[in-house]
């Protein structure tokens, strides 16, 4: 079995075959979150009808790549559920509790976890039953046996287990965060799950056709001699370009320093990081009202200091715009929403990283050199609030 054009034997001498394969998978990886959703939606439609008629705030949870997933999803579940939706990370909530919770104000608390042995994962959730008088819990996680989908609650709980291909081995989160920010988006609009397979249909298209037709490309882009990198996107790509950052800065161990932001605040002094060694990448949105916002800060970047190399990322190619290079999903509209474009507009960071890894002598798998970061957090003492 060969991906990215390199066989088991190369990837494995390289640390890379879990990463390379995990990419790889996705696609498929999201065929089976949808089937095996839509195969247990009777199962789930009495918890989550319960949740949503007596629940007055939605909090999306996780810590790092999986606190990302709300980013992406709070617009979705605010637009859909007619429910006030934050999302706010485990490690805040851990900290600074009743900034967010009150015991007498009904919340549905979704937790987002790879493995949920994280320690504030679990933390987060006995929180919110400690302070909360009432509340329910659905747990969106890969791993069966992990702390999170054995938590006993007092209170309403649904976990929903993803297939089991979705629980990534190598360090960085690659398709197990793009498959739980798929069943996030598959919940908010749960009474539609049998009309969203047309959705899915134009995801897993536009993730093959990154992984076999630009992933050339993106390995091209990986040998340049850039230290810095910037990720912008509005709405449910803000999330995308967060988790782009972090996958990146991830898998280079730091070595490239990354940076994120929404097209219309990067004007606001972040643009300052920008120098001659910096890579800046546009997820553009598909709906023209953001994009024109967006094609404007694109213009603006051609004053100041310049970039190495401006890259898009988008549904269609952009009008009007003089991009070094950019990466599109089609060549006609699709009908893809906005929010579902949000999934797969992280491959090419997921790709670009690989290479980079490699191309700094490190292995994908494990790039951290120094044990810095692992697979899951280590070295966090919860303590009593």
């Amino acid at each position: 079995m060969e991906y990215f054009n390199l066989s088991e034997a190369e990837l494995i001498s390289a640390g890379a075959l879990f990463t390379a394969r995990e990419i790889s998978e996705q696609p498929l990886t999201w065929d089976h979150t949808y089937e095996k959703l839509a195969h247990e939606q009777k199962d789930i439609s009495g918890f989550w009808d319960s949740a949503l008629r007596s629940c007055k705030k939605i909090i999306l949870t996780g810590a790092g790549t999986s606190a990302y997933i709300g980013y992406s999803l709070e617009g979705s579940f605010q637009r859909h559920t007619g429910i006030t939706t934050v999302s706010i990370p485990t490690t805040h909530l851990v900290t600074h509790p009743e900034d967010y919770l009150s015991p007498d104000l009904p919340v549905l608390v979704i937790s987002f976890a790879r493995s949920g042995n994280s320690p504030e994962s679990v933390a987060a959730v006995r929180l919110v039953d400690r302070i909360c008088n009432n509340c329910y819990h659905l747990v969106i996680t890969c791993d069966k046996e992990g702390q999170l989908a054995h938590y006993k609650s007092s209170n309403k709980k649904l976990t929903f287990v993803l297939p089991p291909e979705s629980n990534d081995k190598s360090l960085a989160m690659t398709g197990s965060y793009t498959s739980m920010l798929l069943t996030g988006l598959l919940f908010a609009r749960f009474g539609e799950i049998d009309l969203l397979k047309e959705q899915l249909g134009y995801l897993t298209t536009f993730g093959r056709k990154v992984i076999v037709e630009h992933s050339d490309a993106l390995k091209k882009i990986a040998k340049l001699d850039f230290e810095r990198a910037v990720f912008l996107g509005s709405g449910p790509l803000f999330g995308t370009a967060t988790e782009s950052h972090l996958k990146l800065q991830e898998l280079s161990d730091g070595q490239i320093i990354c940076k994120n932001d929404s097209f219309l605040a990067f004007r606001h002094g972040p643009k300052a990081v920008i120098n001659e060694k910096s890579i800046i990448i546009f997820l553009f949105s598909n709906n023209e009202c953001v994009q024109r916002y967006e094609r404007d800060l694109v213009r603006s970047m051609q004053k100041g200091k310049k970039a190495m190399m401006l890259i898009g990322v988008s549904e269609l190619p952009v009008v009007d715009l003089s991009l070094d290079k950019e990466f599109c999903f089609a060549t006609t509209p699709s009908g893809i929403d906005e929010e579902f474009l949000a999934v797969c507009s992280v491959i090419p960071a997921q790709i670009l990283g690989m290479f980079k890894s490699l191309e700094l002598g490190l292995k994908p798998d494990n790039p951290s050199v120094s044990g810095a970061i692992s697979r899951v957090v280590e070295g966090v003492i919860i303590y009593d609030v």
